[in-house]
C-alpha cells in the first residue's frame, strides 16, 4: 500500500500541491471569521443537581456574576472638586452601552418615611449637589449614618469606596464585551488623570475580559515564537535554509487549517483551544524532520532523488502515522467527556494532528523533488555524531548495568510517589493569571478593604408562602448573618433582613441605633410601609424583589468572598458555614442552600480533574490497543506502557516537590504527555523487533543497533519537542506555563524511560524465541531490508532523476 501511495504522491505532486493550495485558501477565508469566546464554558454537567439549582436561582433572583467594581481609597475624593469628578464619572459610566446600572456614593438612595401615605419613598441623598465643601461634609455625615451601605459601598474601617456597575449579560457574552470594557476603562483613566486618584478594578466581567484579551495576544505571540524556535532548531540540524523555510511553510498551512477548522466546527477560541496552533507546530516539525532526515539518508545511498523520496514515504509512512496516532490519542480522549471546553480542545487537536500528517507527507516530498538534490555539504549532518558517546553510555548501562538501572528506577519511582503525596488539588478563580498582575493586585485591594469580590449566594426556603416575612424566620436569618459577618473572608451580607433593618432605621428618622429588625410592636408598621413601597415601585423596591421571590417563600442572602482557593473554600463551607446552618435552622422546616458562581466554579474544577483522571485511563487503553494492533503482542503493550507510566510518575513527583498544584491545567498534561511520549516507545520497540529478526533473534545485537540508529533520532525529536513546549514557560497564564514546564520535563524524563529502562526490559524479558515476528507490519521501520525487491514495484523507468539546476519532470 505504501509503495503505491509513494508513487501517487510523487507522480501527482502538482495536482496535490494545487489541491492543498485551494483548501488552504478556503481555510484562510474561513479563519478570518474566528472569534474569541466571551461566554466561558461551564464544566459542570447541565444535569448536575447543583448546576440545576443554580440555573433556577438565576431565573428567580437574576445573575450573580455580572457586577464590575471600581474601587479607590483616597481621602481627597471627598474634596468638592474631586467629588464632582466622581459624580461625572458615575453619570458617564451609566450612559455606556452595556452598563445597565451604576451605584456609587454620589448616587446613594436613602429611605424617607411618608407618614401621609404611610410608605417609604426614595430620596437621593445628593438630590441637590453640594456647592461648597461644608455642604459636602454635611451630606457625607448623612451617608455615614446609613448602616446599610457600610461594608457594601464604603469600608467602615479604611474609608475606601467603590462604584458597582451592573453589566448587561447580552453584552458580556458577545464580541461587544471588549468595546464596553475599553469604554469603561477609558473613562476611568480620564478620571485618574484629572484627580490623581488611582482606581482598582475587579469583578468577573473584568477578570474574564482581561483573560480573553491575554488569550488573543498569547495566541499570536506563541505562534510566532514557536515558529522562530523551530526554525532555529531545523537550521541547527540540517544547516540549509530550504530545510527551514519549507517545514515552516508546512506548519503555517497547518495553523491556517487549524483555525479554519474551528470556524467550520462552530467553535471559538478559548484558553485551551488558543494553545492548539502552537502545539500543532511543535508536533508537526518532527514529521518534517523524520521525512528530511530519511530523504537525505536514502538520497546518499541511492543517488536517485525520486527513488529516495518514494522510499521515504514507503519506509517511514507507517511509523510516522503511528506516531501521530499516539500523539492524537492524548487529545482524542478528551472527546469522551461531556465538558464542552475539553471536547472542543480534544476534537480540534485530533483532527488537525492527522491533517498535519497529510500536509507534511504531501508538501515535503512534492517540494523537495522540485528543488535541487541535497549537496554533499548538506548531507554532512548524517555523519555528525554529537550524541554518540551519550548513546554508548546508554548501551553500557543497558547491557552491563541493568540491575543498577532497575534499582535507580525503583528509587526514583519511590521518591516520585513521595512527591505525588505532596501534590495538592487546589484552584483559584483567577488561578491562571500571574501573582504580580494588575488583576491580582487589584483583587488584593478589594479583599483588604471589602473582604472579597467573588460572588457567593445563600438561599433560605421557608417552605411556605410569605413565610419569609414571619418575624421568627427573619430572626433566624439575622442570627445566621451575624455569624457570616464574623468571617474575615466574607463581605457584609445583603438580604431582606438588611433591607428591613434599613427600613426600621428610616422609620426612626435614620437613627443608627435603630438599624435592626423591627420587634413585634413595630413589625406591622414597618412591613406595611415596605409593602406599599414595593407595590408602587418606590424606594428600593426593585432591589428588594432581587432578594425575595414573588411568593415570599424564598430569600436570598448575597455576599462576596475572597479568592481563598478551592481547599479553603471547601473548609469554610463544610466545616464552618454548614454546621451553623444546622444549628440555627434544624427543626424549623426551613431549607438553606449554598450556590453561586464561586461554588459552581470550584465544583467544576473538581469535576474537571476527575474527568481528566478518567481520560488518562482511556489514553493508556487506546495507546495499548494501537501497540497491540501494530505488534500483535501483549508483551509489546507491557514494554510500551511501563516506561511511560514511570515517566508520568516522575513528572507527578516533580509537581509535588516543586509545589505545583493539581488543577485542570496541570491534570491536562498527563494524557497529552502519554500520547507524545508513547511515540518514542513505539519507535524504539518497532526498530528493535525488526533488528531482532535481521540479527537472528540475538537480543543484545538488536539492542546495540537499535540504540545507535533509533536513539539519535529519538534524542533529536525529544530536543525539538522540548524546545517547542518550553516556549509556553513565557506565558502569563499559570496553567499554560505549567503545561510548558511539565511537558518539557516529561520529554526529558522519557529519554531515561525509553532509551535506558525500555531496552533493559527488552534485554531481560525478550528472549527472541517465543514468537514469530510479523515482518509485514514492521518492514517500514527497517533500514536494511532489501529495498531492491520493493523498488521493482516503483516502475523506475517512468521516473527520472532531476539533476541540479534542471527543471523537474515526472
Amino acid at each position: 500500500m505504501w509503495s503505491k501511495l509513494a508513487l501517487f504522491v510523487i507522480k501527482q505532486r502538482r495536482f496535490l500541491l494545487l489541491l492543498l493550495a485551494v483548501i488552504t485558501v478556503f481555510m484562510a477565508w474561513k479563519a478570518k471569521d474566528v472569534e474569541m469566546t466571551y461566554d466561558f464554558a461551564q464544566v459542570v454537567s447541565p444535569d448536575d443537581p447543583e448546576m440545576v439549582y443554580f440555573q433556577r436561582f438565576k431565573k428567580t433572583f437574576g445573575e450573580d456574576g455580572n457586577v464590575l467594581v471600581l474601587g479607590l481609597q483616597d481621602s481627597s475624593v471627598f474634596r468638592l472638586g474631586n467629588f464632582t469628578e466622581l459624580r461625572a464619572l458615575t453619570d458617564t459610566l451609566a450612559k455606556v452601552k452595556g452598563v445597565s446600572g451604576v451605584l456609587s456614593v454620589t448616587k446613594l438612595i436613602g429611605l424617607g418615611k411618608d407618614t401621609a401615605r404611610q410608605q417609604f419613598v426614595a430620596k437621593p441623598i445628593f438630590q441637590k449637589f453640594p456647592e461648597t465643601q461644608a455642604q459636602l461634609d454635611s451630606l457625607m455625615k448623612v451617608v455615614n449614618r446609613l448602616e446599610f451601605y457600610k461594608g457594601q459601598l464604603i469600608s467602615p474601617t479604611t474609608g475606601a469606596t467603590l462604584l458597582a456597575l451592573t453589566m448587561d449579560p447580552t453584552y458580556l457574552n458577545s464580541s461587544r464585551r471588549q468595546a464596553v470594557m475599553n469604554d469603561i476603562l477609558g473613562h476611568a483613566e480620564q478620571f485618574t488623570k484629572k484627580t490623581g486618584i488611582r482606581l482598582h478594578y475587579a469583578g468577573l466581567p473584568y477578570v474574564r475580559s482581561t483573560m480573553t484579551s491575554k488569550v488573543a495576544g498569547e495566541l499570536k505571540f506563541f505562534v510566532m515564537l514557536t515558529i522562530l524556535v523551530m526554525g532555529v532548531t531545523l537550521l541547527t540540524f540540517f544547516r540549509t535554509w530550504s530545510a527551514v523555510l519549507f517545514p515552516i511553510l508546512v506548519v503555517l498551512v497547518v495553523v491556517i487549517w487549524c483555525v479554519g477548522s474551528m470556524v467550520l466546527l462552530g467553535f471559538k477560541i478559548n484558553l485551551l483551544t488558543g494553545l492548539i496552533p502552537s502545539i500543532l507546530i511543535v508536533i508537526s516539525i518532527p514529521n518534517c524532520t523524520y521525512l528530511l532526515s530519511r530523504y537525505h539518508y536514502d538520497y546518499r545511498k541511492s543517488g536517485n532523488q525520486m527513488l529516495a523520496m518514494t522510499r521515504v514515504i514507503r519506509k517511514i509512512g507507517l511509523v510516522t502515522l503511528m506516531n501521530n496516532t499516539t500523539s492524537a490519542i492524548g487529545f482524542f480522549v478528551f472527546c469522551f467527556t461531556n465538558i464542552a471546553i475539553l471536547y472542543q480542545f480534544g476534537l480540534v487537536a485530533t483532527v488537525n494532528i492527522f491533517a498535519a500528517f497529510i500536509i507534511s507527507f504531501i508538501m515535503i516530498p512534492a517540494v523537495f523533488t522540485y528543488l535541487p538534490p541535497p549537496t554533499p555539504k548538506q548531507l554532512e549532518h548524517l555523519d555528525a555524531k554529537p550524541l554518540t558517546k551519550l548513546l554508548e553510555f546508554f548501551e553500557h548501562l543497558v547491557l552491563d548495568k541493568r540491575a543498577t538501572v532497575y534499582m535507580a528506577a525503583v528509587a526514583m519511582v519511590a521518591l516520585s510517589l513521595l512527591g505525588i503525596s505532596k501534590v495538592k488539588s487546589v484552584s483559584y478563580m483567577v488561578d491562571d493569571l500571574p501573582k504580580d498582575s494588575s488583576v491580582n493586585s487589584d483583587l488584593k485591594f478589594f479583599e483588604q478593604h471589602f473582604n472579597g469580590i467573588m460572588p457567593l449566594e445563600i438561599v433560605v426556603d421557608t417552605g411556605k408562602k410569605r413565610g419569609i416575612f414571619k418575624l421568627k424566620n427573619l430572626e433566624r436569618i439575622d442570627r445566621f448573618e451575624a455569624f457570616l459577618r464574623t468571617q474575615p473572608v466574607l463581605t457584609t451580607p445583603v438580604s431582606i433582613v438588611t433591607f428591613l433593618k434599613a427600613a426600621t432605621q428610616a422609620f426612626y428618622n435614620d437613627n443608627p441605633e435603630y438599624y435592626r429588625l423591627p420587634d413585634n410592636s413595630e413589625k406591622n408598621f414597618v412591613l406595611s410601609y415596605l409593602a406599599k413601597a414595593q407595590a408602587t415601585g418606590a424606594g428600593n423596591a426593585k432591589l428588594l424583589r432581587s432578594f425575595v421571590d414573588s411568593t415570599g417563600q424564598k430569600a436570598r442572602i448575597s455576599l462576596k468572598i475572597a479568592d481563598i482557593g478551592s481547599r479553603n473554600l471547601d473548609t469554610l463551607l463544610t466545616h464552618q458555614i454548614q454546621p451553623q446552618i444546622k444549628q440555627i435552622f434544624n427543626g424549623t422546616g426551613m431549607d438553606v442552600k449554598l450556590t453561586g458562581t464561586t461554588i459552581i466554579f470550584t465544583k467544576g474544577n473538581e469535576f474537571l480533574i476527575n474527568t481528566l483522571k478518567e481520560s488518562l485511563l482511556w489514553a493508556f487503553g487506546l495507546v495499548g490497543l494501537v501497540v497491540l494492533i501494530l505488534f500483535r503482542s501483549v508483551r509489546a503493550v507491557f514494554f510500551t506502557l511501563l516506561p511511560n507510566l514511570v515517566t508520568l510518575l516522575l513528572t507527578g513527583g516533580l509537581m509535588g516537590f516543586f509545589g505545583i498544584p493539581l488543577k485542570p491545567s496541570t491534570a491536562l498534561i498527563f494524557s497529552i504527555a502519554l500520547g507524545i511520549d508513547g511515540d518514542n516507545s513505539i519507535h524504539l520497540l518497532a526498530k528493535f523487533r525488526q533488528e531482532l529478526a535481521v540479527n537472528g533473534r540475538r537480543v543484545k545485537a538488536a539492542i546495540r543497533t537499535t540504540l545507535s540508529e533509533a536513539g539519535t533520532s529519538m534524542l533529536y525529536t525529544s530536543i525539538t519537542l522540548f524546545l517547542g513546549f518550553a516556549v509556553f514557560a513565557f506565558s502569563e497564564f499559570g496553567g499554560t506555563k505549567a503545561l510548558g514546564l511539565l511537558m518539557s520535563a516529561s520529554l526529558l524524563i522519557t529519554n531515561f524511560s525509553n532509551l535506558i529502562l525500555l531496552p533493559c526490559l527488552l534485554v531481560t524479558f525478550e528472549h527472541g524465541k517465543d514468537e514469530e515476528i510479523d515482518k509485514s507490519m514492521l518492514r517500514h521501520y527497517d533500514d536494511d531490508y532489501h529495498e531492491e525487491d520493493d523498488d521493482k514495484d516503483l516502475n523506475l523507468d517512468r521516473m527520472t532523476v532531476k539533476r541540479l539546476g534542471e527543471a523537474p519532470s515526472a
